[in-house]
Order: C-alpha cells, then structure tokens, then sequence
C-alpha cells in the first residue's frame, strides 16, 4: 500500500554504509532499502487504486474512514497523514476538519502524489481540499507540534526504521494530539488464517503478476544515482510479492502498541477489524511531554 520511506530517500538513504540493495524475492523479501521502495510504489501508482480495491474488495475506504474517525479532528484542526500514497486517508481526514481546517498528505513517491493531487483537485470547492506533498518519513519536513493529529494507513511496515517513523509522528503532534496507524495484520485462527494464507501468499501475487501483464514494467530500481542489478529490477508482480512478506515481519498489533509506547505515546488502544487482517491504532501525545 502507500509508499515509505526511509531517512535522506531523496539522494540515497543508505549509500553512506555501501549496504547492497534487499531483494524482492527469496527470504528478505520483506524488506527494501528507501529508494526501492520508492521506485515500486513509483511504478504501481497507475494500478494501485484498481488492486486495492481489488484486494480489499473495496473495504479500504471503510478502514480509512474508521481510522479518521479515531484521529479525534474537528473543524479547524490541523491533520498530517504520512506515506500518504493517493491520498485517500488524507482526503478522509479533510471531512473532519471543515471548516477552516488543514490536512497535508505526506509521501515521498512523486508519482503517488500525482495521482493525490488529482482526486484533490476534483473535490475543489468542496470543504477542505488536502494538500500533498514530498516528505520523509523518517526526517518529517515540520516543526513539533504542527499538528493536532497525525495518521498513516497502510505504509508504516514500509518505514526503514519503525521507531524513528513512530517517533517523528510524535513529535510533530501536540500535547494531547492524537496518532493513528491503520495496517494490515495476519490473523492467527483459523479457518481465518488459511484463508488468509491462501489471499496473501498466492492471489495477490497473482493478481500482480494478471496486472503487469497489461502494465510496463518498473524500470530498473536505483541505488546511489545508479541502477541495481538487473537481479533486483522490479514488476507490478515483484511489488505484490513484497506486499504479503511486508506484512508477515510487521510486529504483531500487541508489538506495534509497545512500539508506539516507546515512541511516546499513552492511552493506546488498537481495533481488529475483517476478523483480525487489519488493525488501527491509537494513541495520545501526553500533556507532559518529557
């Protein structure tokens, strides 16, 4: 789901240790440096909308509008939704805050937001309009405090270093604010399970690799200003491979709620909803910030 990101994505986030590019396949496959992953989300943007929806059968849209709602905005509040993607979390976020209100939707995969500007656009006119822009995630282009909610739907298992990403979204939320992560999660019962396992590990993949089958291809991912190997150059399919193995070493929603603590946050709570495959959090920036 939405792109990010990792700290200095705009030149090259790991260039400074020579680490060599993550795979897409084979056992890391749930993991890829900054620019990779900016390149596949990148190269998906034109597709992505359909294989959500796909997916999800459509249950994205509800999931985002829960996730909004626990944001806990009102008109005139200042909202920021990081790894914004298309910005659909984003544009959910703006019905909250009318009148007077702000959201600016925060990515750092240039052509997602395209795809962001132009469904704000044709919402013009009508309450508040998000505004998206390029950002990383893990060096959030704004001052603590700025906001009164941050959220992020679908994108943290992307963040290079979860904490440093938790903990960004703190900072830039007031005393009191409200931070918000909506996620996949595996279901661990079955008949839920199996059925999940057959979903995740078998048709998405599929269903990526039925979609570039009418698609280009990504071009080559890059590293440094210069192309990975031709090893690691990446599809619509590779990019829906990654996608279940993102989500199986995401930590667990009991983790990721000890991840947010650490982070700085209280009063945390999280919601399983589809029977367990998504999870939202949240929690509040305490009053007394140490």
């Amino acid at each position: 789901m939405p792109a990010q990101q990792g700290a200095g994505a705009d030149t090259d986030p790991g260039g400074a240790n020579g680490a060599s590019a993550r795979p897409l396949a084979g056992p890391d496959a749930g993991r890829l440096e900054a620019t990779q992953v900016r390149a596949m989300f990148d190269g998906i943007a034109g597709v992505y909308d359909a294989l959500n929806t796909a997916m999800t059968a459509g249950l994205h849209h509800r999931w985002r509008a829960r996730a909004a709602e626990l944001a806990d905005l009102g008109p005139g509040d200042r909202a920021l939704d990081v790894a914004t993607g298309t910005g659909d979390l984003a544009l959910e976020l703006a019905t909250h805050v009318a009148p007077g209100g702000e959201v600016i939707g925060s990515d750092f995969a240039e052509r997602m937001l395209d795809r962001a500007r132009v469904k704000a656009a044709a919402r013009a006119g009508a309450g508040v309009c998000p505004r998206f822009e390029w950002g990383d995630a893990l060096a959030l282009p704004y001052a603590d405090r700025a906001f009164d909610a941050a959220t992020v739907g679908f994108g943290a298992r992307n963040f290079d270093d979860l904490g440093r990403g938790l903990a960004e979204m703190v900072r830039v939320v007031r005393p009191g604010g409200r931070v918000v992560v909506l996620e996949i999660t595996t279901p661990v019962r079955p008949p839920l399970s199996w059925f999940y396992e057959l979903w995740f590990d078998r048709l998405v993949p599929l269903l990526g690799r039925v979609t570039q089958g009418a698609s280009r291809a990504l071009g080559p991912l890059r590293r440094g200003g210069h192309a990975a190997p031709s090893s690691a150059a990446a599809t619509i399919g590779d990019a829906y491979t990654y996608l279940p193995n993102s989500v199986k070493r995401f930590p667990s929603p009991a983790t990721l709620a000890a991840e947010l603590e650490r982070a700085g946050l209280e009063q945390i709570r999280y919601l399983l909803l589809a029977g367990g495959i998504v999870a939202i959090h949240a929690g509040t920036v305490p009053r007394e910030r140490t």
